[in-house]
């Protein structure tokens, strides 16, 4: 390995290269603190990058990255069920699938009522939903028991057993498993009470214990026909990246305004909607920011004192070559090569060592406890993230380089009979 990045360099990096090859103990030394360091900066970033990113997508999944509704829906101001609700929803949908970023649209409607098993009774908040839905929602919807809801449009539903899925609290509360018959009471959008018998299809939860006490999903027409109604709440949008939200609301605001017979609405994007996510990742923002700021200055004192450290033991060959006629300023120079050279071998293994980490990871399941106002565990991920590799790799390498340089000018400045009989 010397002699190849002996063939490969400049000849004043070859220099420095050998005279770090001089003392290879101390020179591995350093690297392996820079190789720590490095891999404790981007493997703390890739963890704070995963949580952010797992939040983002668990918002999205489960509202949609941008929400149609009626302006003064999420007011609450109705005095029956749906009287801000969307109409024209096929018009709307032919419309919004126009766009190639747009993957899929789905109408929801959400309602809430009384479920009964026959001798237990408890409130439960519904949305109705399509089957569709719940591909969307991937690894998000954690499935306890039994089947999500089925292809209305499939051979194999049977319109005579409309099917509910019940969140893991509510169907605990109420005794019931997959295969029993629960009893939904709404109120419909005329004001008067209508009920309809369900079968269990499966149990999920969602990591939130109030909502798990709650929750429930049907399918939509089976909602509609409980509201005596054939409108819907809002409308989810989902698209293919994230990233493109602003740009798809862009493009689609004029869209639906310019289409006839369609009410006024709103255009709202996912981050307007996403209170939890906001708060945990404004929480994150401080832990990971404390944390950090800690992480930066271990790292800084760990490599100054190494560095501080190397340079010290050379004084005396700092002031035989001042002897020798070598300039301050081409020792300094020198010493700086060495410490570009070992920064950039320490940052390298320790971005490898990252990326090895980040995926064994993928296949070693290790569980993180839950979060704050959660339930269940999620898996341990680290990002790797290039750009965070880069960022790392010049801040070590900028604090090595400062470091030689503070080191070896203090060295330089020393008279040269003391740097000679420097012990």
């Amino acid at each position: 390995m010397g002699q190849l990045i002996l063939r490969l360099t400049p000849h004043a990096f070859r220099i420095a290269w050998l005279n770090l090859l001089r003392n290879r103990r101390r020179s591995l030394l350093s690297i392996f603190i820079i190789t720590i360091a490095v891999f404790a900066l981007t493997t703390a970033g890739g963890f704070g990058l995963y949580t952010y990113e797992s939040l983002k997508e668990s918002t999205v999944r489960k509202a949609g990255h941008i929400t149609l509704s009626q302006p003064g829906y999420f007011e609450g101001k109705e005095e029956t069920p749906l009287d801000n609700g969307l109409s024209n929803i096929q018009a709307i949908t032919t419309s919004l699938l126009l766009n190639e970023e747009v993957r899929s649209v789905q109408p929801r409607i959400y309602f809430s009522g009384l479920i009964s098993n026959g001798s237990k009774s408890n409130i439960f908040t519904g949305i109705g939903v399509n089957d569709r839905e719940f591909d969307l929602k991937g690894p998000f919807l954690n499935l306890h028991h039994g089947k999500t809801l089925s292809n209305v449009n499939s051979r194999y539903f049977d319109p005579a057993e409309p099917q509910v899925m019940l969140s893991i609290g509510l169907a605990s509360h109420l005794q019931v498993t997959v295969g029993d018959w629960i009893t939904l009471l709404a109120t419909t959008t005329d004001g008067v009470l209508n009920a309809l018998d369900f079968k269990v299809r499966g149990i999920y939860s969602t990591g939130i214990p109030e909502l798990d006490k709650r929750e429930l999903y049907v399918h939509l027409h089976s909602t509609q026909e409980l509201l005596s109604t054939n409108k819907v709440s809002t409308i989810s949008i989902f698209l293919y990246q994230t990233d493109l939200t602003q740009k798809v609301l862009n493009t689609i605001t004029p869209q639906i305004k310019a289409l006839e017979n369609i009410e006024p609405l709103i255009f709202i994007p996912w981050w307007d909607r996403a209170f939890f996510y906001v708060k945990v990742k404004s929480l994150y923002d401080r832990i990971f920011g404390v944390l950090g700021s800690v992480m930066v200055l271990v790292v800084f004192v760990a490599v100054f004192n190494t560095m501080t450290m190397s340079v010290t033991e050379r004084t005396r060959e700092i002031g035989t070559l001042s002897a020798l006629g070598t300039y301050p300023h081409e020792i300094i120079v020198g010493f700086v090569r060495e410490a570009s050279i070992l920064a950039l071998l320490g940052s390298l293994f320790g971005v490898l060592l990252t990326l090895i980490t980040s995926i064994t990871l993928l296949f070693v399941d290790i569980q993180m406890p839950p979060p704050p106002g959660r339930t269940e565990s999620y898996p341990l991920h680290i990002y790797f993230s290039i750009e965070l590799a880069l960022y790392t790799t010049l801040a070590v390498l900028s604090l090595c380089v400062i470091t030689a340089y503070l080191s070896t000018r203090k060295g330089t400045n020393k008279p040269i009979t003391e740097a000679l009989i420097h012990v």
